[in-house]
């Protein structure tokens, strides 16, 4: 044996030949997947479209509710943070002090309504929203 060499072999340090094998992700019980959108529709309050767009990359493939409601989510935010620049834009004509305020209401509103269904196991679609993420 060289000093170079692990002591399993060369260069694969004991993996089967053709590398490790793609594992598709499990998925979730009903109860998680409920949880998982619940919480995703609570983060984008706080955190705009940053919650639920790291929840539909990583949960999108783990069950159909969450990845339904992880995606309603981010084109509720997504759209949202488009109209808060609009409107952080006409500030400028006034405007915007009234649209500003009015659409925190309703990010707040909203979710929490998408929230409460996602909890209660069923589906909801956020209203005056784009659909930039398709099924």
């Amino acid at each position: 044996m060289s000093y170079g060499q692990p002591p399993n072999g060369p260069q694969g340090y004991g993996q089967q030949p053709g590398g490790p094998q793609y594992q598709p992700p499990r998925p979730m019980s009903p109860e998680d997947q409920r949880l998982w959108a619940t919480l995703t529709h609570i983060g984008g309050i706080f955190f705009n479209f940053i919650v639920p767009l790291v929840a539909y990359v990583v949960l999108r493939d783990r069950g159909q509710f969450v990845r339904e409601h992880t995606r309603q989510a981010l084109n509720f935010h997504i759209t949202v943070a488009i109209a808060s620049f609009v409107s952080g834009l006409l500030t400028v004509v006034l405007i915007g002090f009234v649209l500003l305020p009015v659409m925190g209401v309703l990010v707040v509103v909203f979710a929490i309504m998408a929230a409460v269904a996602a909890n209660q196991g069923r589906f909801y679609q956020y209203p005056l929203t784009f659909q930039f993420i398709k099924a």
